[in-house]
């Protein structure tokens, strides 16, 4: 079935890239966000073969932020002398001073799940970006989080604190929990998609990226208003091998090379993965209401 692309806003999404006026982010800045294991490391590699882009694996801008939110609420005694005016600016100078020495030329795409919590404040920062959230079924999330640590059996995880207990009961529970790695991307996304930002989001199904991914960069390009780069979709790599070993997860954003669908069986206990076959909330008839565009395969 071919890809369809639905609730679309009633601009398309044509917009001009937001200039700050700044040296950085001269050519503007979107966001990628969304459920973990769902493309998002994926899209960054496919973008980051146009020349005009800057993408990557998640960015510690996000966590830069949070501290700065911090150090400027009333936590901090001085914050009385902060003014309104001065919080979004140096907010704002974060992504400009950080990118000046990363790509100052380039069109930016930050990723990091925290940004669907952060909608209303990055529509006022940056009025005129998108954020990409990459979704996929959670049931399929759990399972390819449970290949992983399968995968990498003499290794433990920092996603479950380098514990050496647990089953994957256990371990789909902590991930599921508010706090856990998709517990909270999974809130998130939701607060973003029923908030009043939500037209500055765009879904990009796992399923429509990676069995159509020329049609779907189509789209995407098209809704971001930018003139279409030819990419090689057979020769698609990225790994943070460093990063990921680190984090006792090998293998947890290595990109394969060609972009393709592969079909298999679930290697979760069966009401492990029913648990989660009515989370797909972005496909239910009536979750379309505030109208955030979707790219979807149907089948």
């Amino acid at each position: 079935m071919p890809l369809a692309a639905i609730t679309l806003p009633a601009d398309n999404g044509r917009r001009p890239a937001h200039r700050t006026g700044r040296r950085a982010l001269r050519n503007g800045i979107h966001f990628i966000a969304g459920l973990p294991r769902s493309g998002s490391t994926l899209l960054a590699a496919i973008l980051r073969q146009n020349p005009r882009f800057h993408a990557g694996m998640t960015s510690p801008v996000g966590g830069l932020y949070m501290a700065l939110e911090a150090a400027l609420s009333r936590r901090n005694e001085a914050a009385v002398f902060i003014e309104e005016a001065q919080r979004r600016a140096v907010l704002r100078g974060l992504f400009a001073n950080y990118y000046e020495a990363v790509e100052s030329e380039k069109l930016v795409f930050d990723t990091n799940r925290v940004w669907c919590a952060k909608l209303p404040a990055l529509s006022q920062l940056f009025p005129q970006a998108r954020v990409i959230c990459c979704v996929r079924s959670v049931s399929w999330i759990m399972d390819s989080i449970e290949r992983l640590v399968r995968r990498n059996a003499f290794e433990l995880s920092g996603m479950f604190g380098f514990d050496p207990g647990g089953t994957v009961y256990s371990r789909v529970n902590r991930l599921a929990a508010g706090d856990g790695v998709v517990g909270f991307a999974l809130d998130a996304l939701k607060e973003a998609f029923y908030g009043e930002h939500a037209e500055k989001l765009v879904l990009i199904e796992y399923r429509a990226l990676a069995r159509a991914p020329e049609p779907t960069l189509r789209l995407l390009y098209d809704m971001l208003g930018e003139p279409y780069f030819p990419h090689d979709f057979d020769n698609v790599e990225f790994s943070a091998d460093a990063f990921d070993l680190a984090l006792g997860t090998r293998g947890l954003h290595e990109v394969r090379r060609k972009v393709e669908w592969i079909e298999r069986q679930t290697i979760l206990p069966p009401e492990l993965f029913a648990r989660f076959e009515h989370d797909m909330f972005w496909r239910h008839p009536a979750a379309t209401g505030r109208g955030a565009p979707i790219i979807t395969r149907q089948a």
